[in-house]
């Protein structure tokens, strides 16, 4: 899978992108504002996407861009799941922080198992 990361946070970001690796899939981008995952998500199968970005923008709104407009499996990975919301119609799954590798590993399995 190509998976986009949307996470403001680096050191968070860069423990999502060891646990997609090391799990077989493909990180296409680390963004973290609304524009810079709207500029990657052509490329990305699953985007795993914080409630909270740098812009100040809502990760719940790109989420429901990337599944309208992209077709994207959404994996919400936040410190604040209950702001999701709504927004979790159409998402796969929220991963609460902190979270576990093998918490993250499930959800990942999940949209595998959606995208092949």
């Amino acid at each position: 899978m190509n998976v986009l990361i949307v996470e403001d946070e680096l050191l968070i970001a860069a423990d999502l992108v060891g646990i997609v690796e090391d799990v077989g899939h493909r990180v296409i981008a680390v963004a973290s504002s609304l524009e810079q995952a709207l500029a990657h998500a052509p490329r990305a199968t699953v985007a795993l996407v914080d409630i909270k970005l740098a812009d100040g923008a809502s990760g719940a709104q790109l989420a429901r861009r990337l599944i309208d407009r992209y077709g994207i499996k959404v994996i919400f990975v936040t410190g604040d799941p209950a702001a999701v919301g709504s927004s979790f119609d159409g998402a796969l799954d929220i991963v609460p922080k902190p979270f576990t590798n093998a918490r993250l590993v499930k959800a990942l399995r999940k949209a595998e198992a959606l995208v092949g």
